[in-house]
């Protein structure tokens, strides 16, 4: 089709077909780029498993950080600022939010850990991350998160030497579609 048009249409539509695929990219990006992350580990985002590999001989220091944007009414905080771990084994830490506005919010985690390079050996299990939290006005509710540090964080040369990585959250208003007041 493209050869029987001459000169300028054919360059109009080498452009018009160039803007469809530049446009198309760039709404793929943004997914793109969260499997890139999921798969990979890169900039501390965490993986998902089904069961952890079991205990080998190493221990490690979770810390936790929890945060939550300016918008969103709630108190959020680790029950406890750190665990000692053995690396490979089922961990369990829980987290607390508290609703402090009069009507009912609904709030979603964003997670990440440090150093960047330690996000593809931990590993979550279950996490109050995976969906959107909703709490009553006043209520408190006691989120766990079940993880594991995966025994192959030893045998990588960047990261063996990690004595403590630090899980942080931070928690967003979902929007309700409603314009703020």
């Amino acid at each position: 089709m493209l050869a029987r048009i001459s000169g300028k249409g054919r360059t109009a539509a080498f452009a018009v077909l160039g803007l469809l695929f530049m446009t198309g990219l760039a709404f793929a990006s943004v997914p793109l780029y969260r499997l890139f992350c999921q798969v990979t580990g890169f900039n501390g985002t965490t993986q998902r498993g089904l069961t952890a590999p079991g205990a080998v001989n190493g221990e490690m220091k979770i810390d936790f950080d929890a945060n939550t944007n300016g918008k969103l009414p709630w108190r959020f905080t680790p029950e406890q600022p750190n665990q000692r771990v053995v690396i490979g084994a089922r961990n369990m830490a829980f987290f607390t939010a508290t609703n402090r506005a009069a009507v009912p919010t609904t709030g979603t985690a964003t997670f990440n850990v440090t150093p960047g390079q330690a996000g593809q050996y931990f590993t979550k299990i279950e996490c109050f991350c995976f969906t959107e939290q909703t709490l009553k006005p006043g209520e408190t509710m006691r989120m766990p998160v079940i993880y594991f540090v995966d025994p192959k964080i030893l045998e990588d040369p960047d990261t063996r030497d990690i004595e403590t990585i630090t899980l942080s959250y931070t928690f967003y208003p979902v929007d309700s579609g409603k314009p703020s007041s």
